[in-house]
């Protein structure tokens, strides 16, 4: 079903009532959530776990995170016990390095391409709903995000999209965790705004966008958010 007739529906609603109304509407097991386990998406699913508690937690696992991100990832599972999904590439890093090189260095598309953005259009196949944490504030390339949108994987699978925080700033996200009290991976108090890949993440310059720090600003996205088609 198209969402187009009722898109602006959707982003009159506040971000708690669209995940409410989702969450009702969905069939039972057609709900997942996309998480590194940065502020946003944890602010997501703490909404959404409101309604459907064992919501898949879909993370990718790149092999290549900040052992600091690890941590905090096991930390919430273990306290929230989130039902985790690790979405693995089809080698191990060693595997990875040793047919390609360090890819994330001379391509780092192609390395997206290969330990993100295929193990997430896998993962996605069982779902109907994709719950995001993602916001236009982010970046220029998200500044026209919707809040539902209709997507394509490359098998044809078609599902929704939802962004519950698009309309959200970064000042908003960090009050409402605070105010329900969800711990805050340490990276941020180091000063990194966007955390991905500890090779390809960086702190940004002062005043720049929070993704300006991954892959040395040569690029904005892995992939894994314009991969997917919008239909």
């Amino acid at each position: 079903m198209s969402l187009t007739e009722t898109a602006v529906d959707y982003e009159a609603l506040t971000a708690e009532d669209l995940v409410a109304q989702i969450a009702q509407a969905a069939e039972k097991g057609s709900v997942c959530l996309t998480s590194s386990f940065q502020t946003e998406d944890m602010v997501a699913l703490h909404m959404l776990r409101k309604h459907i508690a064992d919501v898949p937690v879909i993370f990718l696992e790149t092999g290549y995170h900040f052992p600091e991100l690890i941590a905090y990832r096991d930390r919430l599972v273990k306290e929230w016990k989130l039902n985790l999904v690790n979405a693995l590439p089809t080698t191990t890093v060693k595997e990875f390095e040793g047919q390609f090189g360090i890819l994330n260095i001379v391509n780092p598309t192609a390395c997206c391409q290969a330990r993100k953005v295929e193990p997430l259009m896998r993962s996605l196949e069982p779902y109907d709903w994709w719950f995001t944490g993602l916001r236009r504030e982010q970046s220029p390339t998200r500044a026209n995000l919707k809040k539902v949108e209709d997507h394509r994987t490359p098998t044809g699978k078609e599902l929704k999209k939802i962004s519950v925080l698009a309309d959200w700033d970064w000042a908003r996200v960090t009050a409402y965790a605070e105010r329900e009290e969800i711990p805050q991976l340490e990276l941020y108090a180091r000063g990194y705004t966007s955390i991905g890949c500890a090779p390809c993440t960086a702190i940004p310059e002062v005043g720049a966008d929070a993704r300006s720090g991954r892959w040395g600003g040569k690029k904005l996205e892995c992939g894994i958010h314009t991969f997917s088609e919008k239909s």
